[in-house]
């Protein structure tokens, strides 16, 4: 089983740090957090580029696609 660090612990022992070394955490937590999020991007690209390889996406100019928008947008009103 896993040890289990709460939020608060973290930020203690992070804050034990020399202030040099606090700044290269956060640094490395933010570069990490946007791979992660390019990651995520990117499987959902591929998603849905398999979905429309298959035909279950159709292709829209921006301008069908913004009306379209519009359109949804004013029967949710």
């Amino acid at each position: 089983m896993l040890n289990s660090v709460t939020l608060d612990q973290a930020i203690d022992t992070a804050l034990q740090l020399p202030t040099e070394q606090q700044e290269m955490l956060v640094d490395i937590l933010r570069s990490r957090q946007i791979e992660a999020r390019r990651q995520e991007i990117a499987a959902d690209a591929g998603v849905s580029i398999t979905a429309f390889q298959a035909g279950k996406l159709k292709a829209y100019s921006a301008e069908a696609l913004i009306a379209e928008l519009h359109e949804t947008l004013e029967d949710a009103e």
